[in-house]
């Protein structure tokens, strides 16, 4: 897959389902957990298939650590709706340091260290009970497959998918989206874009197949061409905006397992030399409350992390919302912020890897 993933509105971290069976990793939110199995689903794509129990929403991601100290994240092909173990699918990128490695080295029985789930490109309360439509573009297809398979196995209403690859040898899951199709007669059609027939999509190309679905909830992942014209081809057809879901990719540029340095302590009062007061958080998280002094230029999760706090997070960097809060009192602004938009800022939601105290005293709630 590539190299990381985000989506545009903040969704809590995953359902309820059974206890972790993957072992804590040496930090905060750190698990280590064994491949089981390796399936080699084309020849640029390979599957692993976990020994693990995580709880995660359909279309959600892992964050792998890889050799060097950098780290990659992959989307989940499996469901939490199906039984089925944790599988992530990653497509070889040329000159891909992560998926070089997972394609050419990861074997059964070799042990992965992740971060919990995490993504918001997953469907809210009731989400699955709706008509959906999907569109897929190459690797594209792993947490859509997600969506899918959660939809027809939990959900009520009809699931449409497009996927569009090079070719036939190029399609990931072929076999598979065969066979959910035919277990699902009238509530699951596949329609396959290829290039070597059908040429690369555009939004022209792509009105009249995708006009029909105009009126579902539509969930986009793939190249960004290819999600601007299917954008493009739903607006044309009437699709509202706010129901048009596209999930970013993005490369993480720092290690996202390293540990934060523990805030030094302030001076006397609260005062260091040359610098105002530290604010004072409130924080609310899984069922606790947190009073920890936050220095201003310190960011929200590093505070929490050195406190030992459990508080969610991926990619560190402002570009996913796996870290996603809300403020409840006080103010704060954020450092980066490229996956809220206006609404969710409105809603009083902030990045806490981003989030800088603007107040003295600032109450922060987790979903």
């Amino acid at each position: 897959m590539p190299e990381h993933r985000s989506a545009t509105t903040p969704r809590p971290a995953a359902p309820g389902a059974a206890a972790p069976a993957a072992g804590r990793g040496g930090a905060p939110g750190r698990l280590l957990v064994r491949v089981r199995e390796r399936i080699q689903e084309t020849a640029e794509a390979v599957s692993l298939v976990l020994d693990a129990e995580l709880p995660y929403a359909p279309g959600q991601f892992l964050t792998v650590r890889i050799p060097g100290g950098g780290a990659r994240c992959y989307s989940l092909a499996s469901s939490p709706h199906t039984g089925e173990p944790m599988r992530i699918t990653v497509k070889r990128v040329p000159g891909g340091l992560g998926s070089g490695w997972v394609c050419d080295a990861v074997a059964p029985g070799d042990v992965l260290e992740v971060l919990p789930p995490a993504g918001a490109f997953t469907p809210g309360p009731g989400g699955l009970d709706r008509d959906l439509l999907l569109v897929a573009g190459g690797s594209g297809i792993t947490p859509v497959l997600s969506l899918a398979k959660s939809a027809l196995a939990a959900g009520r209403g009809r699931v449409a998918l497009l996927y569009a690859n090079r070719d036939p040898d190029s399609v990931i899951f072929r076999e598979e989206l065969r066979e959910l199709a035919g277990e699902h007669p009238g509530r699951f059609t596949v329609l396959h874009w290829l290039e070597s027939l059908q040429g690369l999509p555009t939004a022209a190309g792509l009105g009249a197949p995708l006009a029909p679905y105009a009126g579902r909830e539509a969930w986009l992942c793939g190249p960004g061409p290819l999600m601007d014209a299917a954008g493009t081809a739903l607006r044309a057809a009437g699709a509202e905006a706010g129901r048009i879901h596209r999930e970013r990719y993005f490369s993480l540029g720092a290690d996202v397992f390293a540990q934060p340095a523990a805030p030094e302590p302030p001076a006397e009062a609260g005062v260091e030399a040359g610098a105002e007061p530290a604010a004072e958080a409130e924080v609310e998280l899984d069922g606790r409350t947190y009073r920890l002094p936050w220095r201003r230029g310190t960011p929200l999760l590093d505070v929490l992390l050195a406190a030992g706090a459990p508080a969610p997070y991926s990619c560190r960097e402002g570009a996913c919302s796996a870290c996603c809060c809300r403020v409840l009192e006080g103010g704060v602004t954020m450092a980066r912020n490229e996956v809220l938009d206006d609404a969710d800022l409105a809603d009083g939601y902030v990045l806490a890897c981003q989030a800088l105290p603007l107040t003295d005293r600032v109450r922060i709630g987790y979903a």
